[in-house]
């Protein structure tokens, strides 16, 4: 039947055929195999690097963001301190235009109102700041607002295990312990 067909097929037709296969290469196949293995690579390749990309800016965001807020701690440190200068400075200028008033002073009731009146202010400036006195005269010892300095005999049998006297009153800052009170406590 083949035959058939082959003599019954123009010869212009079968070289228009024979064209057709010629041009199309036998290893058409092969050659999109190794494209099909390259493009995956060079995908995973791309992604790689991209990823990498990504990683390096982040580490590198990341480092210089914990160099910005440790020199911004730096900073706050050095000036934590500026609020409660600025407000004490009014205080400082009383005692300073007090210490002038002492050398022209001639009434001494005069100089004792000044110096309470400037502990007060400097008092309530500091209270305001959140600075609090420790009440430790009458109270039971406790290690952990109370420095002891000695022992004495109680007065009575209720002051025993309580303080007697402060030597220094103790003070906290926002509720927390910034200075022991040092007392003397009933034995």
């Amino acid at each position: 039947m083949e035959e058939t067909n082959k003599e019954n097929i123009d010869p212009a037709t079968e070289q228009d055929e024979t064209k057709i296969e010629n041009s199309v290469p036998e290893n058409h196949a092969e050659e999109e195999l190794p494209q099909a293995e390259t493009t995956p690579t060079a995908k995973l390749e791309e992604q790689l690097a991209e990823l990498n990309d990504k990683y390096l800016r982040l580490f590198s965001e990341f480092d210089n963001y914990r160099k910005r807020t440790a020199k911004e701690r730096i900073e706050l440190a050095k000036t934590a301190g500026e609020d409660i200068f600025k407000s004490i400075l009014p205080v400082l200028d009383d005692f300073e235009r007090g210490l002038k008033a002492m050398n022209d002073a001639a009434d001494i009731n005069a100089l004792k109102e000044g110096v309470d009146l400037i502990y007060n202010k400097l008092n309530k400036t500091l209270t305001a700041k959140g600075l609090e006195p420790l009440n430790s005269i009458g109270t039971t010892f406790d290690a952990d607002i109370h420095e002891a300095i000695t022992n004495v005999p109680a007065p009575s049998e209720d002051m025993k295990g309580k303080v007697i006297d402060e030597v220094e009153r103790g003070y906290a800052l926002n509720g927390k312990v910034i200075r022991y009170a040092k007392v003397i406590v009933g034995n």
